[in-house]
């Protein structure tokens, strides 16, 4: 009887220790076939939020649902066999006190079997970190840009633009690291500070419009692959998706009008 070798997911303290070592990489995810093909390439998926937008049309992601989290994390759970699958909480599913984060946490941890979840948020953030990691859940950080943030921020801006205003931002990076964070995610931050971020802490940065010298980095897949009719301007397109389906549905569609697609041969009749 044969054995197989059963592979083993990376997991969160296996990111950490690739603090200053090779960079870490990563890509979002939602579905099971993506999620199967990125797995071999990434050390970890992220199941984002940024779901709301890229896959359901939302403007922002503050419509997201934590049920609609769950679900996606479900199917990607399921598509990856070795990457870490970390799962974002979703705007007003932790911010009201550290024990409705455990309850919510905890059912994204059962429902999805993902081993770490995202939460945005420095300083106001800890208290409920390590509330979270004390109970055994793994927790992934979000600082600089945060986009549930969106309203108070006033839109999409990148953070850290002049040096005065850098002293908050590294504030909230040594308060999440402290609380017991895994890793660290900074977006749309100006390069020099996330460099002295990723110089100070600990624990992996994983860049999103940051600097190329953060532990790691992330990007949306669809923005990557060229599927997203609105990219941000950091994000490098290595795919041309879109037009490559387009291009097949135009195909498909000219062929049925003309009565001449391929694969008639292949139809049933009445007799097989």
């Amino acid at each position: 009887m044969s054995v197989q070798k059963q592979i083993k997911r990376i997991t969160a303290p296996a990111i950490t220790a690739r603090k200053g070592g090779e960079p870490i990489v990563s890509l979002t995810a939602y579905h099971s076939h993506t999620a199967a093909i990125a797995d071999q390439y990434v050390d970890f998926l992220l199941v984002g939020d940024s779901l709301g937008m890229v896959m359901h049309g939302y403007e922002t992601t503050l419509p997201v649902t934590l049920d609609l989290m769950i679900s996606h994390g479900q199917a990607v759970c399921k598509g990856s066999k070795r990457a870490l699958v970390v799962v974002d909480m979703p705007f007003g599913s932790y911010e009201e006190s550290p024990q409705i984060a455990f309850r919510n946490a905890a059912r994204i941890i059962k429902e999805t079997e993902c081993g770490a979840i995202k939460l945005e948020g420095g300083k106001r953030m800890a208290r409920t970190i390590n509330y979270l990691v004390d109970r055994g859940i793994p927790v992934m950080a979000h600082i600089g840009l945060t986009p549930q943030s969106v309203n108070v921020l006033g839109g999409f801006r990148s953070q850290g633009r002049e040096r005065d205003l850098w002293k908050p931002i590294l504030e909230d990076a040594v308060a999440v690291t402290e609380a017991g964070a895994f890793a660290v995610v900074l977006e749309a931050m100006a390069a020099p500070l996330a460099v002295e971020i990723t110089k100070a802490l600990p624990i992996p940065t994983i860049g999103i419009g940051a600097s190329a010298q953060c532990d790691g980095q992330i990007l949306v897949m669809e923005d990557m692959l060229g599927l997203s009719p609105r990219v941000p301007k950091f994000v490098k397109e290595f795919g041309k998706v879109g037009e490559a389906i387009e291009g097949a549905i135009k195909s498909y569609a000219d062929e049925v009008r003309k009565r001449s697609f391929p694969g008639d041969e292949h139809t049933y009749d009445m007799k097989d």
